[in-house]
C-alpha cells in the first residue's frame, strides 16, 4: 500500500537504471510535466519499492522538492492492465508492463488515468497520471 502518501494532482511514476544520476531524473521530470502542462501543479513522485536504495532517486526528490513514495510490487501490479507502454526488460525483471506508468497509475489512485504514457532518457523513465475530474 501507499505510505506517507499525501494528497496530490498527478502522480510522477518513477523508473530508473541502477546507478542511474539524480540529473537525469530531474531533466525527465521536468521535461514530462513541461509536456503534460502540468508545471504549477501538486505532485508526488512514486515508484516501485525496490528502488529504496537508489541515491538518485532520492537526491532527484529532494532537488525536485517533492516527496517520494515507495510501492510493493502487488500495488503496481494491480494497475498493470492499465498501462500504456511495455518493456520487454521491465517485464522480465520485475513482471511489470512499465514501472513508470504503472507507478504513476497507482500513486493517482482508483480512476486515475495516464496523462502523459512513458518517457525515456539517461536511464531514467518517467510517466504521469492523474484522477478523471483534475
Amino acid at each position: 500500500m501507499q505510505l506517507n502518501a499525501p494528497q496530490t494532482t498527478v502522480a510522477i511514476g518513477i523508473g530508473c537504471k541502477k546507478g542511474c544520476p539524480s540529473e537525469a531524473i530531474v531533466a525527465l521530470v521536468a521535461r514530462a510535466l513541461a509536456v503534460a502542462s502540468c508545471l504549477d501543479t501538486d505532485a508526488c513522485l512514486f515508484t516501485h519499492a525496490a528502488k529504496q536504495n537508489e541515491p538518485g532517486l532520492a537526491k532527484a526528490a529532494k532537488t525536485l522538492g517533492l516527496p517520494l513514495v515507495f510501492l510493493e510490487a502487488e500495488v503496481l501490479r494491480q494497475v498493470s492492465s492499465r498501462a500504456a507502454t511495455r518493456s520487454s526488460k521491465v517485464m522480465a525483471l520485475f513482471g511489470l508492463p512499465s514501472i513508470a506508468e504503472t507507478a504513476a497509475l497507482a500513486g493517482a489512485g482508483p480512476g486515475s488515468v495516464l496523462l502523459l504514457a512513458r518517457m525515456s532518457e539517461a536511464g531514467a523513465s518517467c510517466a504521469i497520471a492523474g484522477r478523471r475530474d483534475s
